[in-house]
């Protein structure tokens, strides 16, 4: 089920929310530090991730889940966000170059007709950019935070549900190595244990961040079998045997009568 839209705005405008934001926000740009020309589609609720892609791409439009509840977005400028459900995004068939799935995949009550559909609206080569929470984590262990809630995965059961809906993994990272705390002193420390926990601590990371490609492929056409099933005679005694004998060796046409 998914997080009210109220809490999660609630959650990135919380210190804590903007020391996360700035981590995954960061992870994100390494992973696409250049969006110039291409569509972009957030899901979920991937809206505080979207501001720095929209200088230089040439869209940049969000799509909310219905159970989850819509708010306009961006505050500066024409609405650019749809209520819509999961499973039938208001797009057109390959018509987004990247999209960025956040707060979404967790919650999912329909994981596979959402990457599904993902997968439609996807161009040849676009790539999906999925953040999810990591089962083996703290913040998934910490209900107090959206992080805390859903169905969290690691990197390699992330990668597998990707593959599962004709995604190529591309790239398995992680981020979010500052605990789920209201420490001033750890958040402002924030940047230092993020790169100890890069370097050190993978496993513990608080966000599961895979980057895939659309696999495209055609499946080659089955030849069908010709099917040849025997024919049998039916079984005869006496002077209904010889007669069908007889039709048998005339070689199956009518003889003539008389």
């Amino acid at each position: 089920m998914h997080v009210d839209v109220i809490d999660l705005r609630d959650f990135y405008e919380s210190r804590l929310g903007q020391v996360a934001r700035r981590m995954i926000r960061r992870r994100i740009r390494l992973i696409w530090p250049d969006l110039r020309g291409m569509r972009l589609l957030g899901l979920g609720y991937a809206a505080p991730y979207l501001k720095m892609f929209r200088e230089e791409a040439e869209r940049v439009v969000a799509v909310m889940p219905s159970s989850q509840g819509v708010l306009a977005w961006p505050q500066d400028g024409p609405n650019a966000v749809a209520l819509a459900d999961e499973g039938e995004l208001p797009l057109q068939d390959f018509s987004i170059d990247r999209v960025l799935l956040v707060h979404g995949l967790e919650y999912s009550e329909q994981a596979r007709p959402l990457l599904k559909e993902i997968w439609r609206v996807m161009a040849g080569g676009g790539r999906l950019l999925v953040v999810a929470p990591n089962r083996r984590g703290i913040w998934a262990r910490v209900d107090r935070t959206p992080f805390g809630q859903g169905h969290p995965y690691t990197p390699s059961q992330l990668s597998r549900a990707l593959r599962d809906a004709d995604f190529t993994p591309e790239r398995v990272s992680t981020a979010l190595f500052v605990p789920p705390t209201g420490s001033r002193m750890l958040l402002r420390s924030a940047t230092a244990i993020e790169r100890i926990g890069e370097r050190w601590f993978t496993s513990f990371a608080g966000v599961s961040v895979v980057e895939a490609s659309k696999q495209l492929y055609a499946k080659p056409a089955v030849k069908r079998k010709e099917s040849r099933h025997p024919a049998y005679l039916p079984v005869a005694t006496g002077a209904r045997r010889a007669s069908l004998e007889a039709d048998f060796a005339y070689g199956g046409r009518t003889r003539p009568v008389g």
